[in-house]
């Protein structure tokens, strides 16, 4: 029987411990790793190469939606299942926006979990509320919803701070940049995006894990 390997990341290591019991209960599943934040997700991810690796929404250094993207960025063919507290249609989309293939919330990880990381394995998405499952895979092929143009790393740092409703000046004091380059930045990012003001900048920045909702 093949060997489903695992990696958890969470902030809190007796939600950690918990799923771990939870997991290595099931045949056929080897939990591999653990990661106590988002950035030593992606590092072991990329050393561990696990099947499916298991991010929280929130936690420190990178959100479990920076993650994700980092990990399929780097290894594509690692599934990401992301646990989250919220209940809203629009962390699911957020999450699926970043690359993840599922999507359960933690307060039912005891009945969702391990179905969550067979469909995974299997490549198919997996999401807490299944009547919702088509209209999620549709919008997931709807290749509409990326940038014209790629954001450089510079442009990604302004959209963060964009989003986070620092003003061009603080932007550029954080930044060591002149308030004037700040301005052709964000121009230059509208343009690519296509998009008109802050709020659609903002739904962008979230979408794409640069910041949390």
């Amino acid at each position: 029987m093949s060997v489903t390997r695992i990696l958890i990341a969470d902030d809190h290591g007796i939600v950690r411990g918990g799923l771990r019991l939870l997991l290595e209960r099931q045949p056929g599943v080897e939990v591999v790793g653990e990661a106590a934040d988002g950035a030593e997700a992606v590092e072991r991810a990329l050393a561990l190469r696990p099947d499916v690796a298991i991010l929280d929404v929130a936690m420190p250094r990178l959100t479990g939606l920076q993650a994700a993207r980092e990990i399929k960025a780097h290894a594509p063919e690692i599934g990401v299942l992301v646990l989250s507290m919220h209940d809203d249609e629009r962390y699911v989309f957020e999450a699926l926006k970043a690359g993840a293939s599922g999507y359960v919330l933690k307060r039912e990880a005891d009945q969702d979990l391990v179905d969550a990381v067979g469909a995974v394995t299997r490549g198919e998405p997996f999401l807490t509320n299944a009547a919702t499952g088509t209209l999620l895979r549709e919008w997931m092929a709807d290749e509409s919803a990326g940038p014209r143009e790629a954001l450089s790393p510079r442009e990604q740092e302004v959209v963060k701070l964009i989003a986070e409703a620092h003003t061009n000046r603080e932007i550029g004091e954080i930044l060591h940049l002149s308030e004037k380059t700040v301005e052709s930045h964000r121009g230059n990012i509208l343009r690519k995006l296509g998009m008109r003001d802050r709020v659609e900048l903002v739904r962008y920045a979230i979408r794409r894990g640069l910041v949390e909702a």
